[in-house]
């Protein structure tokens, strides 16, 4: 069977090129899949700028790029926001923990009595309770609870979990008193983590002003607009016009990438 798109990279002399150019096909197709709210989301976002910046859906096909960082943006977003919220779950598994060592619970039986207290305080679907779930389960499976905490570690993509994993892993396999090893380690990371959640909390308010200042250019843009008609009719549909609309979408977008660099503090 014949296909041109083969024939077309052939005559380029690059199947490679044509591999990975399916390769980012298939990787976007999936996103969608996976993700279709951010994928709607940015399209909505593309059609407004088309709208507000050129009074023309011709724009569309060029403002298209813009989707694609706009996705990773959301998507960051979005792992970011579950970070948090294991990372809040898991500030509380600590208390459980402790207190099952404190109570002569062995290792494995402290990963079982956490879950079923996290499962009680956030319910069965959450994040950290489907994470003990999981360890119980190759935990029955006759992996070493050791291991499974240096998985949850690597898997959470959170530094203080990973840190805790680890001091785990190493008390256990060196024979210590796992009561004073984790007391110690524990209180150690609820302080921490509590001085993060105050830092959290007090750069939220600057979130929000960053947020209605991202909003603040088009809401006086559509007043003037509707109180004023025809005051930009001579932006659009002309050479000209065209030209100072785009360096007005290039400075919002270079204005809206410094405010999120500015509000963004990794923990």
């Amino acid at each position: 069977m014949y296909f041109p798109i083969r024939k077309s990279c052939a005559r380029r002399g690059s199947a490679s090129h044509c591999n990975k150019a399916g390769l980012r096909g298939l990787a976007g197709l999936l996103f969608v899949k996976e993700n279709p709210e951010i994928a709607a989301l940015g399209m909505a976002l593309i059609l407004f700028f088309a709208w507000f910046f050129y009074r023309s859906w011709a724009a569309v096909p060029f403002l298209l790029p813009l989707l694609l960082p706009f996705c990773r943006k959301m998507s960051g977003r979005k792992k970011e926001k579950r970070r948090t919220e294991l990372a809040g779950e898991f500030r509380e598994a600590l208390g459980s923990m402790i207190t099952a060592f404190r109570a002569g619970y062995s290792a494995e039986n402290v990963i079982r009595e956490t879950r079923r207290e996290m499962a009680l305080l956030y319910g069965e679907e959450s994040l950290i309770a489907q994470e003990f779930y999981l360890m119980i389960q190759e935990l029955d499976a006759g992996i070493p609870v050791e291991k499974l905490m240096l998985d949850f570690g690597e898997r959470s993509g959170i530094e203080d979990i990973r840190e805790f994993s680890q001091t785990f892993a190493i008390a256990r396999r060196s024979g210590g008193s796992m009561v004073e090893i984790m007391g110690r380690t524990i209180s150690l990371l609820q302080d921490r983590m509590e001085v993060e959640k105050e830092i959290a909390v007090l750069i939220a308010a600057r979130k929000m002003e960053q947020k209605i200042m991202d909003g603040v250019p088009f809401l006086i843009v559509l007043y003037v607009g509707s109180t004023s008609e025809g005051f930009f009719a001579p932006l659009y549909h002309n050479a000209a016009g065209i030209a100072v609309m785009s360096v007005c979408l290039l400075v919002y977008l270079c204005a809206y990438s410094i405010s999120e660099r500015i509000v963004s503090i990794r923990m």
